[in-house]
This record gives C-alpha cells, structure tokens and sequence, in this order.
C-alpha cells in the first residue's frame, strides 16, 4: 500500500510532497481533514512504530491549549486523541509498502527522496 496521510493547508505538507514527488508516485493522498483517519489506518501504522505517542503531534496547538502538555497516556489513550481530533497527527505520514515516513525531520525527508529516487 502506498499512502499519505497529510493536510492540504499545512505548508510544510505541501513542500515535502513537492521536493519528493510524492504526486508523480502512485501515491493514494487522504487529507486527514476532509477525511479523519481511521482506526484500521492508525493501526495499520502501529508496525511502524514503538507506540501510537510516536504518531502524536506534540506541536499541536490543541496539546496544550487543552491541558494535555505533560501528561501521561496509555498507548490506547495516544490513540484515542489521535482519533479524535485530526492536528495530533504527526504528518505528514506517508506508507510505502514495509516502510514508513512519519513526520517533517529533515532525516526523515531525505529518507523518504531516497527510497523514491528522488535524493539530491
């Protein structure tokens, strides 16, 4: 499967879609405003990681505006935030196949152009 998880009016998604190439890769987008992610989605990216805090947006404006800063979670409970509210997303994610991209770390982008081909 390839997949982006992404915002359509987050900059930052825009210039990484654009210095891969992700919109030439056969890549299915689903922005995760218009379209939430789903539970299958989210679980089918738990391989990919330790846990579901790895998915979690901690810039999000909503971490702290709501108290959560600091706080402890169960993985269920990284979960469930994630589930419920589309910005604690890290993003962009992007699945390809066996591997996963999650997140804007220049690492992680120059990984990404790598396996695409597209490295500098």
């Amino acid at each position: 499967m390839k997949k982006l998880f992404y915002l359509s009016t987050c900059d930052t998604c825009k210039r990484i879609i654009k210095e891969a190439s992700l919109d030439t890769a056969g890549i299915e987008f689903q922005d995760i405003k218009k379209n939430p992610i789903s539970n299958s989605d989210l679980e089918s990216l738990r391989p990919f990681v330790d846990s579901y805090e790895a998915l979690f947006n901690k810039r999000a404006r909503k971490y702290a505006s709501e108290g959560l800063k600091g706080k402890e979670f169960t993985d269920e409970e990284w979960k469930s935030l994630i589930l419920g509210e589309y910005t604690f997303l890290k993003r962009p994610v992007v699945l390809l196949g066996k591997e996963a991209f999650i997140g804007n770390s220049k690492k992680t982008v120059t990984a990404l152009k790598t396996i695409l081909g597209h490295a500098e």
